[in-house]
């Protein structure tokens, strides 16, 4: 069966015999990043038309039908919509920082993909601190968001920045407590060899309860820092219009759009990475010939399938649950979240020492 790194070595090899070498890993590096984008804005396609249909599945309506089969084209159309409008700048508002706003914010959310491994062997950038990488990249994305509802010269744009920053930094908190669970059990920093320590079982099942603890905790902080429901204080259209972004129309305010769903994705990736296996097929000990099946399904598709599971989960609860107040938001992760993520963090380094994990 042909794999994706055969077809990534093909390719590589190609434009190392035909240009210089130079120039070939110049190629090389340019044929990367249009993938990476063809794929990120792929999936968001995906995860805006998904976004609709579980809303209205869960709100036992049809949504979109109308624009291509069954609603399939209404993101297209929406997106030529966005482009043709005009981005409009007020005229108090700071035009250089209004600007570089949303653009910092996608560039930001970008960055973060760099170091994902989405099969064996293919891989941007295998660096050996590929999580810490992606949580402190991801943590740069509120400056955009500060500095867009500063420049907007708006107070609801404000008030909604600095309840994003203080929802974003608070919560970041947990997500990485969980993280430390699962890399006190593997040792290490890289994507990939996260993933590979999971051959013989994903960490979700031969971590225990420390495990689960950690993936519900950081699915919840993920959603968080994600300002999606309930946890979209920062987006409230009941008291803040639209929040930080209210100012912004045309393509700047896509961008932002863009930005929320490549956010979903990157979390999803790290969940799937550290918790599910990443590409990893699903086994069963004992079971050979039902493990041989799930050999045949490429890694890719393993991988995207668990980033799409994991999206499913957040829509699930942005439908499920209503808003939370900001103090009781606040709440949740300064007494609750926070200190059994500290507590289950102690008892994950104990397991590792102990060698209680499979």
């Amino acid at each position: 069966m042909i794999k994706l790194a055969d077809i990534v070595q093909w390719i590589h090899q190609w434009l190392t015999d035909v240009l210089p070498a130079f120039w070939a890993t110049i190629a090389a590096n340019a044929l990367a990043g249009i993938a990476i984008l063809s794929l990120v804005l792929v999936c968001v396609i995906i995860c805006v038309y998904m976004e609709r249909k579980v809303a209205a599945f869960m709100q036992l309506r049809l949504g979109p039908m109308r624009v291509g089969k069954w609603g399939s084209l209404q993101v297209l159309a929406d997106v030529i919509k966005l482009l043709l409008k005009e981005s409009f700048v007020p005229t108090r508002a700071d035009k250089i920082l209004f600007v570089v706003a949303p653009v910092l914010v996608l560039t930001v959310s970008l960055m973060a993909l760099a170091p994902v491994s989405f099969s064996d062997g293919v891989q941007m950038w295998d660096m050996n601190i590929g999580v810490l990488y992606i949580t402190a990249i991801s943590s740069l994305g509120v400056i955009g968001v500060l500095m867009a509802g500063w420049a907007s010269n708006n107070k609801f744009s404000l008030v909604g920045a600095m309840r994003a920053g203080a929802q974003i930094i608070s919560y970041e908190l947990s997500a990485a407590l969980s993280i430390l669970a699962i890399i006190a059990m593997t040792g290490t920093l890289s994507m990939n060899e996260l993933v590979q320590s999971q051959a013989d079982g994903w960490w979700i099942f031969k971590g225990h309860i420390p495990a689960v603890i950690a993936f519900v905790f950081y699915v919840i902080a993920a959603t968080a820092e994600c300002n999606r429901a309930p946890f979209d204080l920062a987006e409230a259209e009941q008291e803040l219009t639209a929040g930080y972004h209210t100012e912004y129309s045309g393509m700047q305010f896509g961008m932002f759009y863009l930005t929320e769903y490549i956010n979903m994705i990157v979390v999803s990736i790290i969940a799937s990475t550290l918790f599910l296996g990443g590409w990893q097929p699903f086994h069963i000990y004992g079971f050979t010939a039902f493990n041989q099946v799930m050999d045949y399904i490429p890694q890719f598709f393993w991988l995207m399938g668990k980033v799409f599971f994991i999206i499913f989960l957040m829509m699930w609860f942005r439908w499920t649950f209503p808003r939370l107040r900001i103090d009781q938001l606040l709440k949740l992760e300064w007494k609750y979240l926070m200190p059994i993520s500290l507590v289950n963090l102690i008892i994950a380094a104990l397991c590792t020492v102990m060698g209680w994990h499979f």
